[in-house]
């Protein structure tokens, strides 16, 4: 192989690592964000589920209907 070939595919691994690399950051980022907003909306139907057994079984707002019918 000739030394410009050799270089053009060191320079191609070098790239294609460093998309890899900037990628698993990515995906890392996403992970822990998608887990903080997992806990977020488990404490969201927590407190919903808390709320709704404090209403006595009510009619929750969100069912009723407007004053205006």
């Amino acid at each position: 192989m000739s030394q410009n070939r050799i270089t053009h595919l060191e320079e191609t691994i070098a790239h294609l690592a460093q998309s890899a690399e900037e990628l698993s950051d990515v995906v890392a980022r996403q992970d822990r964000e998608i887990a903080a907003l997992s806990r977020r909306v488990e404490m969201l139907m927590q407190r919903e589920a808390a709320r709704e057994a404090d209403s006595g079984g009510s009619i929750s707002l969100a069912d009723q209907r407007p004053p205006h019918y």
